[in-house]
């Protein structure tokens, strides 16, 4: 063999094995992912929770939408995903190889999920309220809403007697405040993300009076409000008794600009009714004997995705209720049970 040929024939020896798995690695990355089979299996104990696994040849990383609005990349995967309500979700999965190259399949779950007391109080114990559950915002300076009572936590403004609690404001002179009221509080001592809180209560009447069942974020310390959000569950002016307001407030909708609805509804100031908030992680319901309102869009850039604390109170005067009667001398709004479900 002549010396040019040799050197000929060693450099194309050499060039082959790189060439090869080149080539090979090329192949591999440009083919999508195949076979992909996905497997679930939904919780027993009505929890919600569904545990997927899914798997493909050629797969990297798998994007899954879980059929509510909610999207997550696993990159196993394999992932336990909580539903927060009962239904049939059709849940797609696209399965991802290295350059991006995809593969999609669809399976339908159904899930039942049943909620469980959490937190409750049911007013039968004591003459005020429990220590271990309410604390008070105490003050006059108007809470930013011009309001003109005085926040105690007098007896005389927050009692418990014959199963219920009873709110009451008074026509007096205290503290530079021409009335007294009670807001109780459940700062520091119980807050919840996610669920069902319902509250029955019976309203008071009276131009002027302002009774709310709401709820704030736990971050209003550090974040401020409106960006800690507020979720009103109900309020009602006296001086238009049987109309409820369902409102949430957040950064660009604060004060008058609020999200929300009314529900007109009989009896509000003579007899109990349930006020209640459904709270998932895609909407927030409010409603009134369980007739749905008010629906909201929640979605993970809003502060409506932490631990909420729980607030009942009765105003006197202030921006959305407007003038006290001058004949008013005291109103009571009464409370028969607070219970979270989740």
């Amino acid at each position: 063999m002549k010396y040019g040929q040799l050197i000929i024939l060693l450099i194309l020896q050499l060039a082959l094995p790189y060439c090869s798995k080149k080539s090979g690695q090329s192949a591999t990355g440009n083919v999508a992912p195949s076979n992909l089979n996905i497997t679930f299996t939904v919780s027993t104990d009505n929890s919600g929770n569904v545990s997927f696994v899914s798997k493909a040849d050629n797969a990297v990383s798998y994007d899954y939408n879980f059929g509510n609005g909610v999207f997550q990349t696993v990159a196993s995967g394999s992932i336990t995903y909580k539903y927060g309500t009962s239904g049939t979700y059709y849940v797609n999965v696209i399965a991802k190889s290295a350059v991006g190259l995809t593969t999609t399949k669809s399976v339908s779950v159904t899930v039942t999920v049943v909620q469980t007391l959490a937190w409750s109080d049911e007013f039968n114990e004591g003459s005020v309220p429990d220590p271990t559950r309410w604390g008070y915002d105490i003050g006059g300076n108007g809470w930013g809403n011009n309001e003109l009572e005085y926040y105690t936590n007098r007896p005389a403004n927050a009692s418990i007697s014959n199963g219920t609690l009873k709110i009451t404001a008074i026509k007096e002179n205290f503290s530079g405040s021409s009335y007294t009221s009670a807001r109780l509080i459940t700062k520091d001592k119980f807050s919840f993300k996610y669920g069902k809180i319902e509250v029955r209560a019976k309203l008071p009447g009276g131009a002027g009076t302002w009774p709310a069942i709401w709820m704030l974020g736990n971050s209003i310390s550090t974040a401020g409000w409106p960006a800690c959000g507020e979720l009103d569950i109900m309020e009602e002016k006296g001086s238009d008794p049987n109309k409820i307001y369902g409102t949430l407030h957040h950064p660009g909708h604060s004060g008058g600009n609020g999200d929300g609805s009314t529900l007109v509804i009989s009896n509000a100031t003579t007899e109990f009714h349930k006020y209640a908030a459904d709270w998932t992680p895609q909407t927030i319901k409010i409603s009134v004997d369980d007739v749905t309102f008010f629906t909201f869009n929640n979605s993970s850039s809003l502060p409506f995705n932490q631990n909420f604390f729980i607030i009942l109170n009765m105003a006197m005067g202030g921006n959305f209720t407007g003038s006290v009667d001058p004949a008013f001398t005291s109103a009571v709004m009464e409370v028969d049970y607070v219970r979270v479900y989740q």
